[in-house]
């Protein structure tokens, strides 16, 4: 079974992290909700208060058997750049070839890792001189490699069913999306 992890922190935007969570779940992608503020409780840019399955411990290994990680936006996205073991699971995922994604304010962190240069992506338009490096594009949903961005909230199926057909195929993507007559 496949896997992903959705890093949560205070001020993430909900639609960003709980619609892609749902549709990977439909897609029988094993999802993991991990929050990196310490607690189990996360509460989100609307105000919606969430309980974690996990807490990000920051070992070495604690998502080194995950095939994607996923960064919801919002306000609450600038926390991941200063959080010194979130980084380096990413920098580690990336070294390895590992998927990565990030939506609407998220590809900020990405550009200014440097997982960006040279790919294509997209973000939420106030963060674009963010993405160092990137090509930027206008679409929904960008995949260059082992990277998947995408714009805002309202590109959150689009962009659940761009991760499944990454980590579950095409057919499976058309099922659920079917499914959900989206």
């Amino acid at each position: 079974m496949k896997k992903a992890t959705i890093f949560l922190t205070d001020g993430f935007e909900e639609m960003e992290a709980f619609v892609p969570a749902d549709i990977l779940r439909r897609a029988g992608v094993e999802v993991d909700l991990v929050s990196i503020t310490g607690s189990h409780e996360v509460t989100g840019s609307h105000g919606i208060k969430v309980i974690a399955d996990s807490v990000f411990g920051g070992c070495a290994n604690d998502n080194d058997s995950t095939d994607m990680l996923i960064l919801p936006g919002g306000p609450g996205a600038s926390a991941y750049i200063s959080n010194r073991a979130l980084v380096d699971a990413l920098m580690r995922q990336n070294s390895r070839g590992g998927r990565i994604a990030a939506i609407c304010a998220a590809p900020a962190t990405l550009g200014k890792l440097g997982l960006l240069k040279d790919k294509v992506a997209t973000c939420y338009p106030s963060v674009e001189g963010e993405l160092n490096g990137a090509a930027l594009e206008p679409f929904p949903v960008v995949t260059d490699g082992n990277v998947t961005t995408a714009r805002a909230a309202g590109a959150s199926a689009d962009f659940g069913l761009a991760l499944v057909e990454i980590l579950a195929g095409h057919e499976e993507a058309l099922r659920v999306k079917t499914a959900m007559f989206l």
